[in-house]
């Protein structure tokens, strides 16, 4: 299963870079520092940051939507938000092994994004979320499970997800887990991750 963990400074009890060095102890496979309101200056120094804090299971760092970013400070792929720049159109200025995550909210973006080169993608809001209002009402199961029936990349589920129903999402074909909230818990983000990776698909 893959575990994509995502910044949100603003909801962050405590110090992101503290909090982003526990996390990369604990090991999510991703992480996506999505600090959007952030000038170009200050999100590559933030970037660069974590890229040298200790990172012993390889957690790949992803920047959102900022590939002159991600560039610069060497990070190893971006995210791009949906309605962004086509994957096809950064290849031809990204080093090999870039890797490249798209957001979407219906199978037909998650269809098109896999066309375009995406090595993955971020499917939502599958439930209930007031941090995804802006994109609609939740897709739910159901088209969660149509969408990664679509393509061969693997489909994160994004939106509401929480431990006790992360299941569902990996029954219905879901290659892993997208979220903020859910990585956030500072006192027990080991144990989160780990709970998170024992989970059957239900």
């Amino acid at each position: 299963m893959i575990l994509y963990a995502i910044t949100d400074r603003r909801r962050q009890e405590d110090d992101l870079l503290e909090h982003l060095g526990r996390l990369l102890q604990a090991g999510p496979d991703l992480l996506q520092i999505r600090e959007q309101d952030l000038p170009a200056r200050e999100l590559f120094q933030l970037t660069e940051a974590v890229l040298k804090l200790p990172n012993p299971s390889g957690t790949r760092i992803l920047v959102n939507g900022r590939v002159d970013v991600a560039l610069a400070a060497g990070a190893q792929g971006v995210h791009l938000p949906a309605g962004a720049v086509s994957p096809s159109d950064i290849r031809s200025v990204t080093p090999g092994g870039f890797f490249i995550g798209a957001s979407c909210h219906s199978a037909d973006e998650v269809r098109q994004a896999e066309a375009e080169g995406a090595d993955f993608t971020v499917f939502g809001p599958v439930f209930e979320t007031a941090s995804k209002w802006r994109y609609g009402p939740p897709q739910g199961l159901e088209a969660l499970g149509e969408a990664c029936r679509l393509v061969k990349i693997p489909v994160l589920a994004l939106g509401g997800v929480q431990f006790e129903n992360a299941s569902q999402c990996l029954g219905r074909g879901a290659a892993g887990i997208a979220g903020i909230s859910l990585f956030q818990q500072n006192s027990a983000v080991n144990e989160t991750i780990a709970a998170l990776r024992n989970l059957r698909r239900a």
